[in-house]
């Protein structure tokens, strides 16, 4: 997967997916342009460790170049300025990666509509759809201006199983399904001007929150309470199937599509760091839905 000449920004790339989708890219070596609100100077609301400085750094380690910028994708002025510094400094922009999230502590697990707290579900949807919306329409135009770009959206769940899925409320599970729409609504605007846009989800990703969460680290991931976690995967595994997608010059078949992790690694041939290859949402139908007892095998 080459990609050495491609100026590549991953809007959202402080921690889970963002960090691993920049740092793959790097490793293929493209430019990265890095954005977040987590800086070594100053924390989000999220008061987490993890900054845009460390994952510029590991994408410049990865055999990129990382170059980490604060951004709040919800403010139109800071995105139209942070295209026109690519503009300045890259002179183009190859591809766009919305991986603008936020709202793990936003989230009230099964909740119905009337008892979710009001001002967390509204501020969810702005960060979850609002920031991507901000961000294609400054970013694209640049985009644009060189056949061949690339949009990436990235959510939680195909299309096809969010459509039969309630995930977790009504405020998550709106976020979640329109970010799959969206990227199908790019498609058709993109298509017909020589570039693709198409929606992707990891499985059950060992992000940096998830792991504190089950009280593991990557090197003892298994010891997990939760049996289902034999299926989860790394952020590079949905790294790697951004980097396959953005090397591949055949992409456009792909435009408007809504795709995983697990199924673009059998058409591609990565694998997770482990050398596996998680199939989290085949598992997700086949095991956790069936009820059935966590078992990976022929899933991995």
């Amino acid at each position: 997967m080459d990609l050495n000449d491609r100026i590549a920004l991953v809007a959202g790339g402080t921690r889970g997916a963002g960090r691993g989708i920049a740092i793959e890219l790097g490793a293929a070596g493209a430019t990265v342009y890095v954005t977040g609100r987590t800086t070594r100077a100053q924390q989000s609301e999220y008061a987490r460790p993890e900054t845009i400085e460390e994952t510029a750094e590991l994408v410049t380690a990865a055999g990129g170049r990382g170059i980490a910028l604060q951004v709040d994708h919800l403010d139109p002025r800071q995105v139209q300025a942070l295209v026109e510094r690519i503009r300045r400094e890259a002179g183009r922009l190859d591809i766009l990666v919305n991986d603008i999230w936020g709202g793990e502590n936003l989230n009230e697990w099964e909740k119905p509509v009337w008892e979710h707290d009001l001002d967390k579900g509204l501020r969810m949807l702005r960060l979850a759809i609002d920031t991507h919306l901000i961000t294609a329409h400054h970013a694209l135009p640049l985009m644009l201006e060189h056949a061949g770009g690339l949009l990436v959206e990235i959510t939680d769940g195909t299309a096809a199983y969010n459509a039969d899925h309630y995930r977790l409320n009504p405020f998550y599970d709106l976020a979640k399904t329109a970010v799959n729409r969206m990227a199908w609504a790019h498609g058709r605007d993109l298509g017909p001007r020589g570039a693709t846009a198409v929606c992707l989800t990891p499985g059950w990703m060992r992000s940096e929150i998830m792991l504190e969460t089950f009280g593991v680290g990557e090197d003892n991931w298994r010891a997990a309470q939760e049996p289902h976690f034999v299926i989860s995967e790394t952020p590079r595994f949905v790294g790697r199937a951004v980097a396959a997608i953005a090397a591949d010059p055949e992409r456009a078949r792909w435009n408007g599509q809504s795709l995983s992790s697990g199924e673009l690694a059998k058409v591609y041939g990565f694998t997770d760091l482990d050398g596996s290859r998680p199939d989290a949402w085949r598992y997700m139908v086949e095991v956790v839905d069936a009820g059935k007892l966590a078992d990976a095998i022929g899933y991995r």
